[in-house]
């Protein structure tokens, strides 16, 4: 079993290590109870005390203890060697016991021999020690005629042996099987645990970019709430703009048309004769002005819309009548082209719920559409019936619209391209109108091809016309179910003609809502800001940045509540901001000018400005700058560990610098004279004569004002009661006034604050 154990899991070392204990552990049992087996055949033998108790019990005893000890003692170290010892100290016990007290029946404890090596080694050791037990008991016999023993007993010794070494034999295989199966089990789970782990492990990392992108998303969201509101205020004023502007011109091209009709019409009230000429050109201005006149009730109507003033006179109206006003408006313009005009019609039309007028007016803005973009041929108009709505579609043999225009079509002030508009006219509002008036009564509105509306012919190809154009509006027969307005406000950013149509949730959201906290990218040289954002500002996540690239690009992957750029008074401002102009999601910008550790040492004329606590590495760095002359180096402080701690600092460099130490102001001044040091390290807080007097005193006197001195102190350089003298506000776009007041507001409160009587709040704001 050992050997074929070690063959079988050599690939596992650690399970062959705990295999291999196990085997020690089981030997080291079989070693004991076929020890105390002997032991006790041994005083089942003695048929008397005085051979229990004499020299023959010596041996024996002495035989199993001895081979005992020393199998446990080299099972630790060989496995193999401590069973053979054990096997051959049991085989001279036995036959001790036979020879010694003289009883033929001890034989049969041979026939455990292949038991013991089939089980602790293998099969093959197993047969060894089977032929051993014959050789044995025939030569205990005949051969050394050390006892008689009948036939029966060396049959049954060597058939039980036989016996023992294929029972052993057996359990081994069963052993073995076991354990190897346990071993593939075992490797399988280990896999299965290493792929669970690293499931685990993914599944934490995903965990963790999900909530990072949560948060970036609810930035985000913020941020476009804001934009929107803006574009809401923007929309808002255009289309207030719009009506006043509508509104406005009536008057004025009221003037113009009602006094060029008059003209035109009744010239005698003007005098005797006009000459055609000025009748001709007051004729141009007449159409010129009505044309006018309908662009300005278009843009009305869709200045309307858009404010949502706009309202409905619905009620039951039959679409035979509809139809029939509206061909009945266009019919002219059909017949002065040459055009035929054609209009399917079933007989079980129902009565829709409509406001007829809106609807006459798309079904003349098609059919207007199509007469003046026809030029052989003609149109049709097709009703139908289809899954509780009306269809209604025009149909022309016009030159068609391309693909590519189509997703445009509807758009304000959109056609084909811009040749339409000099060839046939138009204002571009007509479609856009429609689209939107059909969207109020709860339908849709779309281009499709001829040859897939219901019941038409293709003519493409055809001598009647081009490939034509096909224009289809559905109506819901009964009026739609009543819906939030504001959800209405909301679906009318979404196209209902694209993959992106906004759907209402059905069920709330299980995920936590993201704890988001305001996010600022620090644009600086150093690490000022960052410090005083990580010491007075809490629940913010900050980001600093070393380049203006690298701000931009922190900007456009996640929003940020603002832009912070420490920008020194030696910089060129208009420089910067003129880089700044187009900040993705229209970031405010701040500036300001917050000095930190390298301006003060410019301030005081130091080599560098180190604040405690500082790191080893720091130090050395600092030491470092000066060059590879420095070699004795002075320090100057009131406290004593810590001109300890900066000597063990530079003690433990390779550079093996000259350590001078000063404990005040005046000492460090003489020693500066008398040893001229290649460095200072200044501590600027120090009773009597303390650094600041010390830098003055060394930058008066030429001997010693040109060693360099690097400042280590606990005095922040940012910890002053005044930390910028500015600061200034930019934002793409500029400022809207409600919002350049709030500003003002705000800041002026922080920075003066008004004290304002008990129980007043700001006026248009609520009371907490």
């Amino acid at each position: 079993m050992w050997h074929a154990l070690r063959i079988s899991l050599k690939s596992d070392p650690d399970f062959v290590s705990s295999v291999t204990d196990l085997l020690r552990s089981t030997s080291r049992n079989i070693i004991f109870a076929t020890g105390g087996v002997c032991l006790i055949w041994q005083f089942l033998v003695a048929d008397d005390v005085g051979r229990l108790l004499g020299f023959a019990f010596i041996p024996v005893t002495g035989i199993v203890i001895l081979t005992c000890g020393l199998s446990l003692w080299l099972l630790r170290r060989c496995y193999l060697t401590a069973q053979v010892v054990w096997h051959a100290g049991i085989v001279a016990a036995i036959t001790l016991i036979i020879y010694l007290f003289r009883q033929p029946e001890a034989v049969f404890l041979y026939a455990l021999l292949p038991l013991m090596a089939s089980v602790t080694m293998s099969w093959l050791a197993g047969l060894l020690a089977e032929g051993l037990v014959i050789g044995l008991v025939l030569g205990l016999g005949p051969g050394l005629e050390l006892i008689s023993l009948s036939k029966g007993y060396v049959a049954s010794v060597i058939a039980g042996g036989a016996f023992t070494a294929l029972l052993g034999g057996a359990a081994t295989q069963t052993l073995l099987t076991v354990t190897q199966w346990s071993l593939f089990s075992f490797e399988q789970a280990r896999q299965k645990m290493e792929e669970a782990r690293d499931r685990q492990a993914e599944l934490r990392q995903v965990q963790e970019d999900l909530i990072q992108a949560n948060k970036e998303l609810a930035r985000l969201s913020d941020r476009l709430k804001v934009m929107y509101r803006v574009a809401e205020e923007a929309r808002r004023a255009k289309e207030e703009f719009v009506a006043n502007v509508s509104h406005e011109l009536r008057t004025p091209l009221n003037m113009i048309i009602g006094f060029s009709e008059m003209i035109t019409e009744s010239p005698q009230v003007y005098g005797d004769k006009l000459p055609p000429a000025l009748l001709a050109d007051i004729a141009v201005i007449q159409r010129n002005s009505q044309h006018l006149a309908k662009l300005v009730d278009d843009v009305l109507d869709l200045s309307q819309i858009e404010a949502g003033r706009m309202a409905l006179s619905k009620e039951r109206a039959s679409l035979y009548e509809i139809i029939e006003e509206a061909t009945r408006v266009v019919e002219p313009l059909f017949k002065s082209k040459g055009l035929f005009l054609n209009v399917e019609l079933p007989p079980d039309l129902p009565l829709i719920f409509c406001d007829r007028t809106r609807i006459r007016q798309v079904v003349i803005n098609l059919l207007s559409n199509a007469g003046r973009f026809t030029e052989r041929g003609g149109a049709w108009v097709k009703v139908w019936r289809k899954e509780g709505h009306v269809m209604i579609s025009v149909i022309d043999t016009g030159p068609g619209i391309p693909l590519a225009d189509r997703e445009r079509l509807f758009e304000p002030f959109q056609q084909a391209d811009s040749s339409i508009r000099r060839r046939y006219g138009g204002s571009g509002l007509g479609l856009s109108i429609s689209k939107r008036f059909v969207e109020m009564h709860g339908g849709k509105i779309w281009v499709e091809s001829p040859s897939s509306v219901n019941g038409s012919q293709s003519w493409i190809g055809t001598d009647e016309g081009g490939p034509g154009t096909t224009i289809t509006f559905s109506l819901p027969i009964e009026p739609p179910a009543p819906t939030d307005q504001a959800a209405n406000d909301i679906r009318r950013w979404f196209s209902p003609y694209s993959g992106y149509e906004y759907r209402v949730r059905t069920r709330r959201s299980k995920a936590p809502a993201p704890v988001v906290n305001p996010r600022f990218v620090l644009l600086e040289k150093g690490k000022t800001l960052q410090r005083l954002f990580s010491r007075y500002a809490d629940n913010v996540e900050i980001v600093s940045v070393q380049s203006l690239e690298e701000a931009i690009h922190e900007l456009r992957r996640s929003p940020a509540q603002a832009f912070i750029v420490n920008l020194s008074p030696l910089e060129d401002a208009s420089t910067i901001m003129e880089q700044l102009a187009n900040l993705p999601y229209s970031t405010p910008v701040m500036t300001c000018w917050v000095p930190g550790e390298d301006e003060a040492a410019k301030q005081l004329g130091v080599t560098r400005y180190l604040l405690k606590p500082i790191t080893r590495e720091k130090l050395l760095s600092a030491l470092e700058s000066l060059g590879e002359d420095v070699e004795t180096i002075l320090l100057v402080d009131d406290e004593p560990g810590q001109l300890q701690l900066l000597t063990r600092m530079l003690s433990a460099t390779r550079r093996g610098y000259r350590v001078l130490q000063a404990k005040s102001g005046q000492q460090a001044l003489n020693l500066l004279r008398q040893r001229r040091p290649d460095v200072m390290l200044l501590d600027l807080i120090m009773p009597g004569k303390d650094g600041f007097r010390v830098l003055h005193e060394k930058s008066l006197d030429p001997t010693i004002r040109e060693i360099p001195v690097i400042v280590v102190s606990c005095k922040d350089p940012t910890g002053g009661p005044v930390v910028s003298k500015r600061l200034t506000v930019t934002r793409n776009g500029g400022l809207s006034a409600p919002v350049l007041l709030d500003c003002i507001q705000a800041i002026s409160e922080i920075l003066a604050p008004a004290v304002r009587p008990a129980g007043r709040e700001r006026p248009g704001r609520p009371a907490a």
